[in-house]
């Protein structure tokens, strides 16, 4: 079982990135999928989620209108993309797979907002 995110780096306030989260050795179109970020210093925080198998989103209001989860089930995939960066959106990001009881996690993926 694994998920591993992939995407992150070094952007300039205002540019875009997308993320992607990519699970194996699980059933991946049965688990919901969440984004959490954890700048230095700070705590957990979520950022986005989709369900399955409804695809239904919800964001972080402080996200919403420029973040957008989405997930292709053939490829086992999320994606996140971030629009309009801002440096306050400089954090590890990081998936998780959630189905009943079963949850999983990725190591995170760096992204950082910057001039």
């Amino acid at each position: 079982v694994q998920l591993v995110e992939s995407g992150g780096g070094l952007v300039q306030p205002g540019g875009s990135l997308r993320l992607s989260c990519t699970a194996s050795g699980f059933t991946f179109a049965r688990y919901d999928v969440r984004w959490f970020r954890q700048p230095p210093g700070q705590e957990r925080e979520l950022v986005a989620t989709i369900t399955a198998p409804s695809g239904f989103t919800d964001y972080a209001d402080s996200v919403k209108g420029r973040f957008t989860i989405s997930r292709d089930n053939d490829k086992k995939t999320a994606y996140l993309q971030m629009n309009s960066l801002a440096p306050d959106d400089t954090a590890m990001y990081l998936c998780n797979a959630n189905w009943l009881a079963n949850s999983y996690w990725g190591q995170g993926t760096q992204v950082t907002v910057s001039s």
